[in-house]
């Protein structure tokens, strides 16, 4: 299945998956916003259904979300809507699409996508190419070949076996050591790393362009 039309069908119930995980983001959220200037442009990889970018469009000038899902889009558009946020301009694309210049954005948002992506050590250097000088990368990433809770892994094994017959999209199992040289791929400077949940190891790290 195209990765496109498997966000697609997961559009309508991604909020109430990612509701279980409601600790996590509120942690991301409280973090990512140290780091923003009223200033910054930012650019949302992977916004999904627009739980981050609506969330801090008050923190920034101006957001970029962009996400290969129409549905994840449609959702996240009419979230913005209902509260008046005027601020974040959605459009169905990838990190690679011509219109974003280089040295557009002061910070880039991924998270957890990372670790869905074929070619991610392309888009880290696309990520460092768009970043202006000394710009931020904040991401977030579950490491999913460290140690993980046994009641989590008997959740995850499903959907290793749905990767592995085609029915989901690849999923990188990361230990953190790759993660960490993935991520100086692209002439990065990590200035902090945390965990943020210790089931499956999620990382969130902030990166400085260097």
């Amino acid at each position: 299945m195209k990765p496109e039309k498997f966000w697609d069908s997961m559009a309508n119930k991604f909020d109430k998956t990612e509701k279980r995980l409601e600790k996590i983001f509120i942690k991301v959220l409280k973090n990512t916003k140290k780091y923003l200037n009223v200033s910054d442009v930012v650019l949302d990889y992977g916004c999904g259904t627009g739980l981050i970018c609506n969330e801090i469009a008050g923190n920034v000038k101006k957001i970029y979300a962009i996400d290969i899902s129409s549905k994840m889009l449609d959702m996240a558009k009419r979230k913005a809507i209902e509260r008046n946020i005027e601020n974040v301009d959605f459009a169905q694309a990838d990190i690679f699409d011509t219109k974003y210049q280089k040295e557009s954005f002061n910070v880039i948002l991924a998270f957890g996508i990372l670790h869905l992506l074929e070619d991610n050590k392309q888009v880290i250097q696309r990520i460092s190419e768009l970043l202006k000088p000394e710009g931020l990368f904040i991401s977030s990433t579950p490491c999913l070949a460290e140690k993980m809770a046994l009641s989590t892994k008997f959740q995850f094994y499903p959907y290793l076996l749905l990767y592995k017959i085609g029915l989901i999209p690849s999923m990188e199992r990361f230990k953190i050591s790759e993660l960490y040289d993935l991520i100086n791929t692209g002439k990065f400077q990590i200035v902090e790393t945390e965990i943020i949940y210790n089931k499956i190891t999620g990382y969130f790290n902030v990166a400085k362009k260097i």
